[in-house]
């Protein structure tokens, strides 16, 4: 018999670059997606799976978090940019999916890293979606950071004068170097986590950590193949 809506497990996944890379592994775990999930067409972003009682959402990165955090859904997978900048108390992060990988970065424009050193700064200015990590990071280091939240196109700030240096999440480094930044310090290294929400994790333990388990596995096998 089938699971009702409420009783399903809900699998958040990101959209974008990281979909591509997790997919293998949610396969290779025993779970695959009804045939609109693969439809670029399709406007759809809940879907059925191979198992009654599981079904997808697809939504942005940064909402996986906050899908898991409140319950909506009960597992996820996200970057742990995402799981550091809102550090909700709600998630438990239990596995490196060994996915993603990237880091978040200080850059400002070529044209200063001469004469710029950055042990001597005491205040700093940036622009980034980041700013709690970014603000917690630099007040470890006694610098005081004023932060002006943005959602994207931070490596325009510098040249128009919003502010001399970002902190941005950099994989190949392509986009700041064809915007005239170089990244001049690494706040920290970046991959996606598997994230479950805690009160689901107690009330639905075995189910929960027998899909911890197959993640687990599904991660392994792909770390000896590589």
């Amino acid at each position: 018999m089938s699971s009702s809506t409420n009783d399903k497990l809900v699998l958040a996944l990101p959209k974008g670059r990281i979909l591509g890379e997790v997919m293998p592994l949610v396969r290779h775990a025993g779970i695959e997606p009804e045939a609109a999930f693969d439809d670029e067409s399709s406007r759809q972003l809940r879907f059925t799976t191979n198992h009654d009682n599981i079904d997808i959402i697809r939504v942005r990165s940064f909402d996986v978090a906050t899908f898991v955090a409140f319950g909506a859904a009960h597992i996820g997978v996200c970057g742990n940019d995402v799981l550091m900048e809102f550090d909700y108390p709600e998630i438990y992060a239990p596995l490196d999916m060994n996915i993603g990988h990237c880091r978040i970065s200080v850059a400002e424009p070529a044209g200063m890293v001469g004469g710029d050193d950055p042990a001597k700064w005491s205040s700093i200015r940036v622009a980034t979606k980041y700013p709690g990590i970014t603000a917690k990071y630099f007040a470890a280091r006694g610098v005081q950071a004023e932060c002006i939240k943005l959602n994207g196109a931070m490596e325009l700030a510098p040249s128009l004068g919003l502010c001399r240096r970002i902190v941005d999440l950099v994989s190949s480094g392509a986009t700041m170097k064809a915007n005239g930044l170089v990244e001049i310090e690494v706040l920290a290294e970046i991959t996606s986590r598997l994230a479950i929400n805690r009160a689901a994790w107690k009330t639905r333990s075995a189910e929960i950590n027998g899909w911890i388990a197959r993640f687990s596995d599904a991660v392994e096998a792909f770390r000896k193949a590589a």
